[in-house]
């Protein structure tokens, strides 16, 4: 099982350690800030794009994650609109509509058409981009075919480059200059509805719980299915907290302030985790380096209990193509690519008859079990863990269509009391809640001690 929790480090706090007292639990979240202390935030900002950002702020926490508070009260309307379509609380697989009834489908890693093993054709791109670069060579494609007018995605903020923003991209150079894995809190959602009022076609790549309440709004707001073309994803394995990218800060001595570049991958696959000052210093760190110890990840609680990290619902899911399961040194990069739906499998086509593209082989799905194992863990695991939680009083996501029931079913009985103990254990011990999150200036700490106290 996952660690759940990071080591601490020198820059604990008061803030830092604030003690997450369980919330009282009904059986569905009755304000926003439920949401937040059962652990089930994932932080993508829709419930913000939906209520309005003079009703819900977006703050970094103390403990380094992204979280809504509620600064004015939630119309009804848009209360009920956000409990039918926030992934922490609900996580849908694919219908047939959307997949297409020819589409194929797999125990663990649901329905595809195509499932292949490529890189983007332009090197530059390929060496930039983290693994192979597709999702970037994708989202460039449309772009630049006009199929789309622009992408909406995230990107290292260039005047802040440890944070992370949200932008519309509206070229290729422009995707190119965003590529790179971002490991830290974004709200790219937040963004949703200006997208939506551009009244133009648009493509959105980003994590699988963005794309899956993405998917949900499609239901409450008839323009994502008119304007957004593609839905491109990562296979994700799980979203940081700041407290990753403080910890590595501390570790080199260094101030959010004093930093020009913050690279986590790319330039090579996986490529070097890469720091720049404003006075010319540079640091370095090596994949296996900078992940080689699972209890320091600093993973959202929500992340350990996803149902669906591989995408089931985008157009294309593209992860790493790491045989065994992690990089063994550096290589050309590569992606595995799902093309989950028809317009995924005829993007994949046309990307490659366009030259954006190079297909290298087919793959099979066992040849995803094989390079991403740990997904194949954590999706027949999930449903004993929401099972524990549940056995212990505690708010768990509503999931359909994701055969985590199934699954369960086929592992054995100690296996599966194993992983719902765990989880009512952490649950039982507060692991699974955190404290209520803080508006700066208002709820009795400082802006600049956002983030787990970066300093800076």
């Amino acid at each position: 099982m996952e660690q759940d929790r990071c080591s601490p480090s020198p820059r604990d706090s008061a803030q830092r350690n604030r003690q997450a007292t369980a919330p009282a639990v009904a059986a569905r979240p009755e304000r926003l800030s439920d949401i937040v202390e059962n652990g089930l935030c994932v932080g993508c900002g829709l419930c913000q794009a939906i209520a309005g950002k003079d009703r819900i702020e977006f703050v970094i926490t103390p403990e380094g994650r992204e979280r809504p508070v509620e600064r004015r009260k939630i119309s009804p309307d848009d209360w009920q609109r956000i409990l039918r379509t926030c992934p922490g609380i609900r996580v849908e697989g694919a219908s047939s509509e959307l997949c297409g009834h020819d589409a194929e489908s797999d125990r663990i890693w649901g329905p595809y058409h195509r499932v292949c093993l490529g890189h983007a054709a332009d090197p530059d791109v390929r060496f930039r981009a983290a693994s192979g670069g597709i999702l970037t060579a994708l989202a460039a494609y449309l772009v630049e075919s006009g199929k789309v007018s622009f992408i909406l995605q995230v990107r290292a903020s260039p005047d802040r480059p440890v944070r992370t923003e949200t932008v519309m991209s509206e070229d290729g150079a422009s995707v190119v200059r965003s590529a790179g894995s971002r490991y830290g809190p974004a709200t790219p959602l937040a963004s949703i509805m200006d997208a939506l009022d551009r009244d133009e076609p648009f493509a959105f790549v980003g994590k699988p719980c963005d794309v899956g309440a993405l998917r949900l709004l499609a239901r409450e707001d008839g323009r994502v299915a008119r304007h957004c073309k593609a839905m491109l994803a990562l296979v994700c394995g799980g979203a940081p907290e700041f407290r990753k990218t403080g910890d590595l800060l501390d570790e080199l001595g260094l101030r959010e302030d004093e930093i020009s570049l913050l690279r986590y991958r790319g330039y090579g696959n996986p490529g070097r985790t890469r720091i720049e000052t404003r006075d010319g210093r540079a640091f370095e760190k090596t994949y296996l380096e900078m992940w080689e110890e699972e209890s320091q990840w600093c993973i959202q609680n929500r992340c350990k209990i996803c149902p669906d990290a591989i995408g089931e619902v985008a157009d294309v899911a593209a992860a790493d193509y790491w045989p065994g399961g992690a990089p063994s040194g550096e290589d050309a990069g590569f992606n595995s690519m799902i093309a989950r739906t028809p317009v995924g499998r005829d993007l994949l086509r046309d990307a490659e008859a366009a030259g954006a593209i190079r297909i290298v082989r087919e793959l099979t799905m066992r040849d995803m079990d094989d390079t991403q194992p740990h997904q194949v863990r954590k999706k027949e695991s999930v449903w004993a863990r929401l099972a524990g939680m549940r056995a212990a009083g505690h708010l768990a996501p509503e999931v359909v269509n994701l055969r985590i029931r199934e699954l369960a079913r086929e592992r054995p009985m100690a296996a599966n009391l194993a992983q719902a103990r765990g989880a009512r254990a952490r649950v039982r011990q507060g692991r699974m809640t955190e404290p209520h999150a803080m508006l700066p200036g208002v709820d009795g700490w400082s802006e600049k001690e956002d983030g787990a106290g970066l300093k800076g």
